[in-house]
């Protein structure tokens, strides 16, 4: 994707504060490269983004009241709420508990997924590697709440018998809970990837041959779209610590 435009605008910004930094980071490694274009696309609008969630936190927190709440309070607790309830329903009673990883990454992939739709920005979920980051959290979090809840040795004996499984099937259990467990990262990450991608390919393309009208059909699509797979994605990562800290389930499928 990033062959197919020239560097964007907030890529240079970036690269005129934080490029030097980052130089002489990956030079104390090993690494020679140029401080002018060292952030690449994806990384650029990342930072942005995170800069502007985190500015828009702040915003918030100095206006919160509880006697006169406003209009924006109002609409954010709804938001809220309606997090509290997916997790009560796929995670359990402890559920909410997780709110600050399930709502921060619905967050950043909903902006980043829509960041694609603005004349002279990208989405970072286009790219592979943000995707494939947002994947690997969500898998070692989980996995490290299951440990936390139920122990290293009963987390684990779970993967070799599963509730409603026989012992005897222990060792083909294991393996295919392993391949299970690993083609979740995949399925994650390209899955989001390939939406994404698509969406921004086929916009470029129509921009390329009638620009301003006959993009818009497919920008607004990609306003449903890009919502709905963020959604999709944290509901996958709230099935999983479901499955991952659900203790009580899994001693009453076993007795």
């Amino acid at each position: 994707m990033e062959k197919l435009h020239h560097q964007l605008w907030v890529t240079e910004a970036v690269n005129a504060v934080f490029g030097p930094i980052a130089a002489a980071i990956l030079r104390a490694f090993g690494r020679d490269v140029p401080a002018g274009a060292v952030i690449p696309d994806y990384l650029a609008m990342l930072v942005v983004l995170t800069l502007a969630l985190t500015a828009f936190s702040l915003f918030v927190r100095s206006r919160l009241s509880v006697e006169n709440p406003g209009r924006l309070q109002i609409a954010l607790e709804d938001f809220i709420n309606g997090f509290h309830s997916l997790l009560d329903d796929f995670v359990g009673p402890k559920g909410r508990r997780y709110l600050p990883l399930i709502g921060t990454m619905f967050l950043v992939i909903w902006l980043s997924n829509l960041a694609g739709l603005v004349p002279g920005l990208m989405a970072p979920t286009s790219n592979l590697n943000v995707t494939l980051g947002c994947a690997l959290t969500v898998w070692v979090f989980y996995h490290v709440q299951g440990i936390r809840e139920q122990g290293v040795v009963a987390y684990l004996k779970h993967f070799a018998v599963p509730p409603g499984s026989p012992v005897a099937m222990a060792p083909l259990m294991l393996i295919i809970e392993l391949i299970s467990h690993l083609a979740r990262v995949m399925s994650l990450t390209l899955r989001l990837f390939g939406n994404i991608f698509g969406e921004e390919l086929v916009i470029i393309i129509l921009a390329g041959l009638v620009p301003f009208v006959v993009p818009l059909p497919m920008m607004f699509l990609g306003l449903l779209t890009g919502t709905l797979q963020a959604l999709i994605f944290v509901i996958l990562t709230m099935v999983y610590l479901g499955a991952a800290v659900a203790v009580e389930h899994h001693d009453e499928a076993h007795h």
